[in-house]
């Protein structure tokens, strides 16, 4: 027998024995899944098409829960409303826990609300909903906020006098905002060089986290994180945001007045003052820098990028529009400004908005969580840290509860009466107790900034309806939508 014959035979041994060795000790009890190669994982079973479609594919063969092996590490993948209602509300204390994306744990190393654990996130969580809620209730309540943003807005657009024009940066800016306001106790301009860059990093980096590059890096980080790649980039432009939050804070220092709090810094800067003395305390500055970046980029990024794709819906289905400036002129009329207590007098506009919301699909894998013991999940024992990834767009294109579940469709939220209904399905903003934190602000900015814009404006586009392109230009942590021009037409 030839050398090379033999060497291949060896080698071969070697890995079956290796497989045999770590996988189904690696695997215990866990979903069934493709049968994982040692360090590749399952990569022959993704596609091109990134995680979501290879988890989708994957869930036709293994079902609702099953296992892939990302690179070495096992994640159980959950598809469908009821497994993702299951895991995060029926088991909600087991699934609470955040896992990490490879692409931003350099920046984020578990520190801040969003990807914090244990007592950590329950601490820092508890105060930044109360701190939010109370300057959004103060003297200014978030619906005035969101009221005066819009009308900034409106003039802006009025200045463009019906030219064609990219909406990224105006949506950023007034998303950008509203928790600008509440955290750091100030608006910026729309011609702000300083801020503009700012928010272009922002946009880069969701992008540049929801690009196939960072899927790979996903699977791979330990090996890829010394190579040059696009988690270097982000890893530069989130630096560049946390130098600016950095700045804002040594500002608050030194003009806190500790008898009148401004805004989300001073009341965080008082607590860290009143448990200065506590060695175990979580108030401290990592804790702030990177609880003010989860705030800044949610808070700008999703509900920006929300309507982007609503004004593009906008655009490829008007008759959806010229009803929607319909039930506004009814409701509301031209003479003042919408508020949020006519959102319950437009079931209509409602109705297209959380259609925006399902179509956009803005976090399609959802952001990991992992469990905080060995957990028992239908039949199966999850250990303890397994990563679980809730495929969010498995339940907003569940067919069970969407009758045309790839289309945008407002009426898969309204009753036969025209009345908005309830739908279990639902869920951009994930569920749980890691449900997102500005999902009520968010939800305001929506309705009051999407009813202000086609209160005042009709929309227009180059290109004819039937041709313009919803597919997103990024689709993996994130969906990005297309860039596209359009035209602010004043009534």
């Amino acid at each position: 027998m030839e050398l090379s014959v033999l060497l291949s035979l060896a080698l071969l041994t070697g890995l079956f024995l290796l497989l045999a060795r770590v996988c189904p000790k690696a695997r215990g009890h866990l979903p069934p899944g493709p049968w994982p190669l040692p360090f590749l994982g399952n990569l022959l079973q993704l596609q091109r098409g990134g995680l979501l479609s290879s988890f989708l594919r994957l869930r036709e063969k293994y079902g609702d829960v099953f296992t892939v092996y990302l690179g070495p590490r096992p994640v159980v993948v959950l598809c469908g409303t009821e497994a993702i209602r299951e895991a995060l509300v029926d088991q909600a204390e087991d699934f609470s826990g955040r896992g990490t994306l490879a692409i931003i744990e350099p920046i984020v190393q578990g520190y801040g609300v969003v990807f914090a654990n244990g007592e950590r996130w329950k601490t820092l969580r508890r105060f930044s909903l109360a701190t939010t809620r109370d300057f959004g209730m103060g003297k200014q309540s978030i619906e005035e906020r969101i009221q005066e943003e819009a009308q900034c807005l409106l003039e802006e657009l009025q200045k463009s006098k019906g030219a064609l024009l990219d909406p990224t940066f105006l949506f950023q800016f007034i998303t950008a905002n509203i928790i600008c306001s509440i955290v750091f106790g100030e608006r910026f301009d729309y011609k702000d060089r300083e801020f503009l860059r700012l928010l272009d990093m922002i946009y880069q980096s969701f992008a540049l986290i929801s690009s196939f590059s960072s899927q790979v890096f996903e699977l791979y980080s330990d090996v890829l994180k010394h190579f040059p790649g696009t988690h270097r980039q982000v890893y530069k432009n989130l630096q560049e945001v946390i130098t600016f939050i950095n700045h804002s804070v040594e500002k608050h220092r030194a003009t806190l007045d500790p008898s009148n709090p401004r805004d989300f810094i001073d009341s965080y800067l008082l607590r860290m003052d009143k448990e200065k003395s506590n060695p175990h305390s979580e108030f401290h500055h990592k804790n702030l820098t990177l609880t003010l970046l989860s705030l800044f980029f949610a808070g700008t990024e999703t509900t920006s990028t929300t309507l982007r794709y609503g004004f593009l819906l906008m655009l490829k289905y008007p008759h959806v529009a010229e009803r929607v400036q319909k039930e506004i002129e009814h409701v509301i009329g031209s003479h003042r400004p919408p508020a949020l207590e006519d959102h319950s007098r437009m079931p209509y506009t409602e109705a297209v908005i959380h259609g925006i919301q399902r179509f956009a699909d803005l976090i399609p894998i959802g952001v990991p969580h992992v469990v905080t013991k060995d957990t028992y999940f239908r039949g199966f024992i999850i250990p303890k840290n397994t990563e679980v990834y809730p495929i969010l767009s498995s339940a907003l294109h569940d067919p069970r509860y969407f009758e045309k579940p790839d289309a945008f469709n407002p009426d898969h939220f309204l009753d036969a009466n025209g009345a908005l209904k309830k739908n279990e399905a639902f869920i951009p903003f994930s569920m749980g107790k890691r449900i997102c934190l500005g999902e009520g602000i968010a939800r305001n900015e929506l309705f009051l900034f999407f009813t202000t814009i086609l209160q005042n404006f009709s929309v227009a586009s180059p290109v004819a309806p039937e041709d313009i392109d919803l597919t997103p230009r990024e689709s993996g942590v994130g969906r990005v939508p297309p860039t596209y021009q359009i035209r602010f037409l004043p009534h």
